[in-house]
């Protein structure tokens, strides 16, 4: 298959013309940018990824620029995780490619394709807890760097880097509250409401004073599983575009999603051999855990407006996600009545 016409302006652009190019195929599974893998003659693998055209009423605003915080996610973990190298980059929106990133490809097949299957090369509930630790081992490390310059996006779509996590974790909150009014999004609570509640909360954000480098989007379908049953290893951490600098526990959200971070054992035994020390849930944690629970699952609402998705998916997103985002708001509240 040939790379289509984006994707082969790219390729030209660093040098690799059609002739050097044996397969290219695109890679389904995400919603936002569009991936290709491509394969070179020499046997090389690529992975070429480049964001949808910026039509008004299509973005929501942390949306602008994501291939920068995707570049930032890989340089900056290289060395501590399994994440692709970026080996060419375009972030310049007005460049004549337009932006892009280039990459080598990671081994592996994601996670999820390996659960809940009865067939021959579906995990073994010893193998799973294995990589579970094995991932809390990476997670930890990935928590160890540093942000250069303070907290938020550096793509800085909603706002400069920040010198307080609260004052960006604000700005990202009211950005995709503001993309709920505008796009009429369905949310189980008035925005106003909303806004209110997690301001009532944010002094909790004071407590963290290293702006971590935060991934967030850590499900299975961005981790990469390679080899054969029995000797598994976590091939690659991919799609580091929503990442931040920011509080290491917002990770736990995706890592647990829909579900409780606290009874992962095995993620949690691993990440304290990595960190040094174990994750205490005292009440800090928990509420923290909380705002980042909303504001994930307002994402997933909202986003589903200005993706046009059919009407079936908004329905499913709404019966799994509405419920979600109540139950985290009803936290917060909860969190904040215990403290008066």
């Amino acid at each position: 298959m040939q790379a289509d016409g984006t994707t082969s302006v790219v390729l030209r652009s660093v040098g690799l013309t059609e002739d050097r190019i044996a397969s290219c195929a695109p890679l389904t599974g995400g919603t936002f940018n569009t991936v290709s893998r491509v394969t070179l003659t020499d046997g090389g693998d690529l992975v070429v990824k480049t964001p949808p055209s910026a039509t008004p009423g299509t973005l929501m605003g942390y949306e602008r620029d994501l291939l920068v915080n995707e570049a930032t996610f890989y340089t900056s973990a290289a060395g501590s995780a399994p994440v692709p190298r970026v080996l060419h980059s375009e972030l310049d929106p007005a460049a004549p490619t337009g932006p892009y990133v280039i990459m080598s490809a990671r081994p592996g097949r994601p996670w999820h394709e390996l659960t809940g299957s009865a067939s021959a090369d579906a995990l073994s509930s010893t193998e799973e807890s294995r990589l579970r630790k094995d991932l809390g081992r990476i997670v930890a490390r990935l928590h160890a760097v540093t942000g250069p310059a303070g907290f938020g996006y550096p793509s800085l779509a909603v706002g400069p880097l920040a010198l307080s996590w609260r004052r960006a974790f604000t700005a990202m909150t009211d950005a995709v509250l503001a993309d709920a009014d505008t796009y009429r999004a369905r949310l189980p609570r008035p925005t106003a409401g909303i806004r209110a509640l997690l301001a009532a909360a944010s002094p909790v954000l004071d407590d963290v004073a290293r702006p971590a480098l935060v991934h967030f989007d850590l499900w299975q379908g961005n981790l990469l599983v390679d080899g054969g049953p029995g000797a598994r290893t976590i091939g690659g951490i991919v799609d580091g575009e929503r990442m931040f600098w920011g509080d290491p526990v917002a990770d736990f959200v995706s890592l647990a999603l829909f579900g409780n971070v606290e009874e992962d054992e095995d993620f949690l035994a691993g990440y304290a051999d990595g960190s040094g020390q174990p994750v205490v849930f005292d009440a800090s944690v928990r509420l923290r855990l909380a705002l980042y629970r909303c504001y994930l699952y307002l994402i997933m609402l909202v986003e589903t407006v200005p993706r046009r998705v059919p009407q079936e998916h908004l329905d499913r997103a709404w019966k799994e996600v509405g419920p979600q985002l109540e139950s985290a708001l009803g936290d917060v509240g909860s969190a904040l009545r215990a403290r008066d």
